[in-house]
Parts: C-alpha cells; structure tokens; sequence
C-alpha cells in the first residue's frame, strides 16, 4: 500500500494476489489492507489536506496539469499495466489511460474556478455563499475502468482541495499504486493521496463507515452500493454511487442498419468484453427490420477475434475466475428460459477467463437475463412495434443509468430523451459525451452525477456569510 508516500506491508502482513486474465497466472502481489490501515490513511490524509489546502487554487490547477502530462507520458506503460490486471484490449487500455489525463487536466482547469454567489436581499445586507472542501475524501474504485474511474472522482476531490484515500478494487490495485507514485511526483503531496489495497471487507468496509471523511465515492453493483450508501448515512457522510446498468438501445425501421450493428458491437463487445455499466446490453429493434437487423449482426459478431488483450484482440477475457462463474449460471439461465443463444454463449476450453460474445434473441421483458445486469459478453434482443411500446420496453426494469436509441426522426429522438428513465441518453451512438458531460444514474443506478463541473459539489460544502451593513 502507498501511505504517506511509502510504499508498505499491510499490518497484519498479509496479501492479494493480482491475476492476469487472459492466463490465470500470478503477476505479482500486493498488501492486503486491513481497518487500521485504513485508519492510519485517514489520519495521514488529514495533514494532507492541510498541507493541499493550504497551496492557491493556481498553484493547484498547475499541479494537476503536470500531473495530466505524466500520465500521458507514462500512457503506454499504465495501459499495459491496465490490461495485464483487467484483461481488455491493449488500444482500449491506452484509450482509457489517455481518458484519465484528460480528467486531470480539465478539473486542474477548474481549481481556480470554485467560486460563490452574491445573493440580493436588500439594502441593508449583504449575503454571499463560499464553497469549501470536505477535508478528506473516500474513493472505493471498480476493476473494470480501473485508470479512468480512479481520475473520475480523485480529480475533482484534488481540484476542490481535499485529500483522498483510494481502495482500489482487490482484481487491479496495481495502476492505483502506479498512479499516485506520478501525482505524488509532479507536486501532489504524498499525504494528500493514499491508497489502501484491499478486499472489500475489511477495507471497503471500513472506509465507506469511517467517521473521519467528508464523502464516499463507490462505483459498482447496486447490491453492494446499498451496503456502501448504509454505511455511510451512518456516520451523516454523503455517499456518491455509480451503480449497474441494464441499458437499452433502441433501433428504428428508419436506422441505418449498419450503423446500428457498429454501435452495439461496441456497447456490448468491443468495450471490456462487456464488463462496463453503461454496455448497451438489451437491444429493442422494431418488428419491420428485427430480421435484418440480426443478420447483420451475427455476421459481426462471429467475426469477432477473442483472446489476450495484450495482443489486441476485439474481445478479451473476463476478469476473474470468480466473475466467469458468474456470467457461464447467467448463460445456463437464459438457455433455461430461452433455449440455445443465436450465436455465441460457450465458455472456451482455454487458459484464461474467456466467454464467447453471445446474443439471445426473441427476449420476453420478464426474463432473467433482460432484468438483471449479467456484466459480461451477452446481449438481449427483442422487439417492439411502435414508439409507446418502444418507450415502455426501455423503462420497464429496475435500472436507469443509460439509454440509446438510432434514429433519423428528430423529433423522436427528443420524445425518447423526454420519456425515458435515464441519466444519459446517447442518439446515434453508444457512449457519446466525454469527461466534461455528467454521469449517473436514476433508480437503482444509483445517486449523484461525476464528470463535468457538476462533480465539485460532490466534493465542496456551501457555507453562507451574510452581513448586516445597516447604519
């Protein structure tokens, strides 16, 4: 673990394992962090955060800046690391790592930027609004986006001038580690950034309950961000959970149907073999093109290449043992429900954690493998007749975090955004928007938005002054 800036054993001296997907080999080892490791990061956080605090916003925004630069002078060697832990495809990796400078630089961009408001009350006073940070900061970051989710809630939090502790998810804690050697490098100071490897409990545990931190920030499974959220509200700290996914993309008769294919072989394939909360893994096609449609986008599909993501492939593996298991029940219970995938649904006879990309079609709404988030290679096709049904079809699950639909109605295109439940729509194409656009979920998606100016308040209090200035 990385405390104070040195690197140590965890105080019960024991450790993680840290796997490489695409074989099943150890990589290397990491501190397995305990409560009082925990503990003592919050309490070397605190002098952190006098210390970051204490520097001018611009001193701030030049640092995070430099930090922006390292990260992308190091891009090659971080997404290496990224993929050996996680398993996606190497250029995917680079992709994400250039995502997480980009994080840094656009929140240096705003750390002198925090500003308050004048309220008008009347003559005889004057009421204006500061915002202040929390102090320190709780960051539990997944496995799937390791790089880039890390940047997502740090930056701000580093902008807004807290302090952070980081338990980085127990499959890929290395690019963590990796990652705060170069902030601390280029004039973060090694108390203000601490990072605590860990299983979820007890390190998770341990830091979403702490009663000495301002914020938790949780990217994960709702069934776990419950837990989180709990454990938080009990201590009056506010939780910020980015949650799982179950998202649509709607295709209209009038979509251009090669575009369709690409955008979903992207939402569902081509991104983290599957493994992402915002995977377009429920597609709803109208009736008329359902037949061409799937044509095309089998033929795509088994066209795709599986293997290491070291090597670049289309398709990498999953990123655990633990999680293959997972997704290989969720294939048997869709063929309960279903019978056999249109394509694909085979766990492969290799080293690694693979699963071929899968698609069931001609899925009821009230099937397992539609309601509930699989976060793997697997798709879901169904279909729809008209617009209301379309809009009904999208919302009728327990998730709310994206929704797509392919379109050249306009105006249709705007009654979907208006009509469904969802904290991002993408028209045209899947994963639109960028680091500057919110992000975040409706029902059980989640609470609060990171990305884009927005995500300073998750870590900023508003205090109000006002004077009386009558003689």
């Amino acid at each position: 673990m990385l405390i104070d800036g040195t690197e140590r054993a965890a105080s019960s001296g024991e450790t993680l394992t840290v796997h490489d997907p695409a074989t099943g080999d150890s990589l290397t080892t990491v501190a397995a962090g305990t409560e009082a490791d925990v503990n003592e990061a919050v309490d070397v956080a605190w002098d952190g955060f006098e210390t970051w605090y204490g520097y001018t916003p611009a001193r701030r925004c030049e640092i995070l800046n430099d930090v922006a630069r390292a990260i992308r002078d190091e891009k090659d060697r971080l997404a290496r690391i990224e993929t050996l832990e996680n398993g996606k495809p190497l250029s995917e990796a680079v992709g994400q790592v250039e995502r997480c400078a980009r994080h840094f630089e656009y929140y240096g961009g705003l750390a002198d930027k925090i500003e308050g408001e004048s309220i008008p009350l009347d003559d005889g006073h004057v009421d204006y609004t500061i915002r202040e940070p929390l102090g320190v900061t709780g960051h539990i970051v997944p496995w799937n986006v390791p790089a880039y989710l890390f940047a997502r809630s740090v930056a701000p939090a580093l902008a807004a001038g807290n302090a952070a502790v980081v338990k980085p998810a127990e499959e890929t804690p290395v690019g963590a580690l990796e990652l705060t050697k170069l902030l601390h490098e280029n004039g973060v100071p090694p108390a203000a950034v601490n990072v605590v490897p860990g299983e979820g409990v007890p390190a998770g545990s341990a830091l979403s309950g702490h009663p000495d931190i301002g914020s938790v920030t949780f990217t994960g499974s709702s069934a776990t961000g419950r837990e989180v959220g709990k454990a938080a509200i009990g201590n009056l700290t506010e939780p910020h959970l980015e949650l799982g996914g179950k998202s649509p993309l709607v295709i209209y008769d009038d979509a251009d149907l090669d575009v369709a294919v690409d955008e979903t072989i992207k939402g569902i394939f081509a991104t983290n073999s599957g493994q992402v909360c915002s995977a377009s893994s429920r597609v709803i096609v109208q009736s008329e093109v359902h037949d061409a449609y799937l044509d095309k986008l089998v033929s795509a599909v088994e066209a795709l290449s599986i293997g290491p993501g070291i090597d670049d492939h289309d398709v990498g593996p999953l990123v655990s043992a633990t999680h293959l298991d997972t997704v290989a029940e969720y294939l048997e219970v869709g063929r309960e429900e279903l019978g056999e995938p249109l394509t694909g649904g085979a766990v492969l006879d290799r080293e690694g954690y693979y699963v071929e990309p899968t698609v069931f079609a001609d899925v009821p709404q009230d099937a397992r493998i539609l309601q509930e988030e699989v976060f793997g290679p697997v798709l879901t096709v169904s279909t729809f007749d008209d617009e209301a049904e379309a809009i009904q079809r999208s919302n009728d699950v327990d998730y709310g975090l994206v929704a797509g639909v392919i379109t050249t109605d306009m105006g249709r295109a705007h009654r979907f955004a208006r009509d469904v439940d969802a904290g991002q729509i993408y028209v045209n194409e899947w994963f639109a928007g960028g680091n500057e656009t919110p992000f975040g979920g409706y029902k059980d998606s989640g609470i609060g938005r990171e990305n884009g100016t927005q995500a300073i308040h998750n870590y900023t209090q508003l205090k109000n002054v006002c004077l009386n200035i009558s003689e």
